[in-house]
C-alpha cells in the first residue's frame, strides 16, 4: 500500500514543501531512502524503526521504500523522522486517520523511545506551510512556541510518536496551541554596556549616535584600552527596538543555523556579532556544502562588529562590500545558489599602527613608516569608501576616568535615534527602503535637498578632498541623519560641515 505524507525542507531561509511517500511491498526485508537524502535522513532508518517498536507498533519486515519528493532537491536534517513513521504506519495499515491529512504538515526528529526532540528550522518551514494553503502542522512540542509565530496556523505541540498516532486515530486529541504571549514585551530593558558608564569620548559617543539613527558605518581608530570595543558594545542599547516582522526575520536565521536556544522561540533584541579575526570565509560570509547564514546573515537588522579590522583576511573584508551595497549575500556552489539577508551596520575598531601607539602622546610609536603604511593598506579603498564615519577615540586622561559627574545613559540617546529613525520610515513609507544608508541616487536626488550655503561646502569638499562619487553620496546620506537628529527637512550648512570631519583621515 503508498502512503503520502507531507512535510519540509529548508532552502537557504526559505522553505520547499516535500512530499513523503512510502510503499511497502512484498519481497526480502529492506529500508531504502531515496530523493538525494543526506547522511542525517539516511541515518532516520535506525531511528524509525526503533521508535516504530518502542512505541508498541510493528515494523513491517517487508520491502519498505521511502521517496522524498521532488527528487531533485537535496534533503538534510532529522526533521522527516515523523513522516516518514507516520507513512509506514499508514502504509502498513496499522494506522487509519480519520481526518484528511492532505492539508496537514508533519515535523519532527524522533528519539529511539518514540519521543520527539528539539528540531532546527522550524519556523521558515511552519511559514511556508501557512504560504502554501495548509491548515495544519504537527511539531515536537519543544518547537511549539516558536511555531506559533506564525498566526493562522493550526499547530498541534506532538510528545511522542504514540500520542500522535492516537490523535489521528480520532480516539485523545492533542488541545491546538494557542499563544497568547506578546512577544514584544519580552524585551530586556537592561543592557551590560550602556553608554553612561563610558567616561568622556563624547565625540564618539556623537558618531555613534549618527551612526545608530541612519544605519551608517563606523570605523574607530585609537590606542589600545581607550574604550572602542565598549563604544561598539553599548550601539545595541540605542538602537530601536526590533519589530515583529524584524524580530520574526532574525529569528528564521537563527532557527536554521542552529543557535535558536530551545527556551528562546524568538529572537526580541537587536543582535550583536563579534567574530575573531581568525573566522574563515566562509563563517563570515556563509557557505559550507550545505550552506549556511554566516556572520553577517546573523547579524541581519543588528550589529556586525570586526575588532582588529586590518587583520581579518584580505577576500573576507573584500567581501563584504557587496552585502554593505545589496544587503543580501549570495552564496554560489555547483548545485546552485542561495541568497541570505544581511542587513548590517558594520562597526569596526583598529589601532592607528601595528604596535598601537602612533600618534600617542604617553608612549612612543615603535612603528617604522612602512610597517604603518603596509598595516593600512590591508584595508582597500573601495571598502574604506563604504564606511560613513572615521572616528579618533584617543587616550582618556585620569581625570576624566574619575569624574563623578555621570554621562548620558544610552535611554536617553535611543529616544533621540528612535525619532530620527521614525522621520526615515515616513520618508520611505511605499518602498523598499528602510533607513538613510539604504538611499540610492535616486533617493538622495530626492530627499536630499541642501541649501545653497551647503552646495558651496560640497563643492568644495569635492576638489580638496578628491571624494569619489559614492563618497559624495554618503556625505549627503550623512548630512541627512544629522538633520533628521535635529527635525530639519533642509540640510543646512553646518549639517555637511559635522558630516565632512567624519571622514577618513589623511593617513588612511
Amino acid at each position: 500500500m503508498l502512503a503520502k505524507v507531507t512535510s519540509c525542507a529548508v532552502v537557504g531561509l526559505e522553505g520547499a514543501l516535500v512530499d513523503v511517500e512510502v510503499d511497502i511491498s512484498p519481497g526480502l526485508p529492506s529500508f531504502t531512502i531515496v530523493g538525494l537524502p543526506d547522511k542525517a535522513v539516511q541515518e532516520a532508518r535506525e531511528r524509525v524503526r526503533s521508535a516504530i517498536r518502542n512505541s508498541n507498533y510493528k515494523f513491517p519486515t517487508r520491502r519498505i521504500t521511502v521517496n522524498l519528493a521532488p527528487a531533485d532537491l537535496k534533503k538534510e536534517g532529522p526533521a522527516y523522522d515523523l513522516p516518514i513513521a507516520i507513512g509506514i504506519l499508514i502504509s502498513s495499515q496499522q494506522l487509519y486517520a480519520d481526518a484528511d491529512l492532505s492539508h496537514s504538515i508533519f515535523l519532527g526528529e524522533l528519539s529511539l523511545d518514540g519521543k520527539l526532540r528539539h528540531t532546527h528550522g522550524i519556523l521558515p518551514m511552519v511559514a511556508l506551510a501557512k504560504d502554501k494553503d495548509l491548515s495544519s502542522v504537527f511539531v515536537p512540542s519543544d518547537d511549539v512556541k516558536e511555531a506559533s509565530l506564525i498566526r493562522g496556523m493550526h499547530i498541534f505541540p506532538v510528545e511522542s510518536l504514540a500520542q500522535l498516532v492516537t490523535h489521528l486515530h480520532g480516539e485523545i486529541g492533542i488541545p491546538e496551541y494557542h499563544s497568547e504571549t506578546n512577544w514584544q514585551q519580552e524585551i530586556r530593558h537592561d543592557y551590560v554596556f550602556d553608554l553612561t558608564y563610558v567616561k568622556g569620548q563624547e565625540h564618539a559617543k556623537r558618531a555613534l549616535e549618527i551612526a545608530a539613527a541612519g544605519r551608517h558605518n563606523i570605523l574607530m581608530i585609537g590606542p589600545p584600552g581607550s574604550g572602542k570595543t565598549m563604544l561598539a558594545r553599548s550601539l545595541p542599547s540605542i538602537l530601536p527596538r526590533l519589530t515583529m516582522e524584524e524580530a520574526i526575520e532574525v529569528t528564521k536565521i537563527y532557527s536554521v543555523s542552529g543557535l535558536l536556544p530551545q527556551d528562546t522561540p524568538i529572537i526580541v533584541e537587536r543582535p550583536f556579532r563579534s567574530p575573531h579575526y581568525t573566522i574563515s570565509h566562509a563563517g563570515l560570509v556563509g557557505g559550507g556544502q550545505w550552506p549556511r547564514p554566516g556572520e553577517i546573515s546573523l547579524s541581519h537588522h543588528g550589529v556586525l562588529f570586526l575588532d582588529e579590522f586590518p587583520e581579518f583576511g584580505h577576500a573576507s573584508l573584500e567581501s563584504l562590500r557587496q552585502p554593505m551595497e545589496d544587503r543580501t549575500v549570495t552564496v554560489s556552489r555547483v548545485q546552485g545558489s542561495v541568497t541570505f539577508p544581511a542587513s548590517f551596520m558594520l562597526a569596526s575598531a583598529m589601532n592607528p599602527c601595528p604596535c598601537g601607539y602612533y600618534g600617542d602622546p604617553f608612549k612612543e610609536c615603535k612603528c617604522s613608516a612602512g610597517e604603518i603604511s603596509r598595516y593600512h593598506k590591508k584595508i582597500s579603498g573601495p571598502l574604506l569608501d563604504r564606511i560613513d564615519l572615521f572616528i579618533d577615540v584617543p587616550h582618556i586622561d585620569y581625570e576624566k576616568l574619575t569624574e563623578d559627574k555621570p554621562a548620558e545613559a544610552s535611554e536617553k540617546v535611543r529616544g533621540r535615534v528612535k525619532a530620527a529613525h521614525e522621520i526615515q520610515l515616513g520618508r520611505f513609507q511605499g518602498t523598499e527602503l528602510y533607513c538613510n544608508a539604504d538611499m540610492t541616487p535616486k533617493e538622495v536626488k530626492e530627499f536630499c535637498i541642501v541649501e545653497s550655503a551647503s552646495q558651496n561646502l560640497l563643492r568644495a569638499a569635492m576638489k580638496q578632498l578628491h571624494l569619489t562619487a559614492r563618497s559624495f553620496h554618503r556625505i549627503l546620506k550623512l548630512s541627512r541623519t544629522i538633520a533628521d537628529l535635529e527635525g530639519s527637512d533642509i540640510i543646512k550648512a553646518y549639517h555637511v560641515a559635522e558630516a565632512l570631519q567624519y571622514r577618513r583621515k589623511e593617513f588612511m
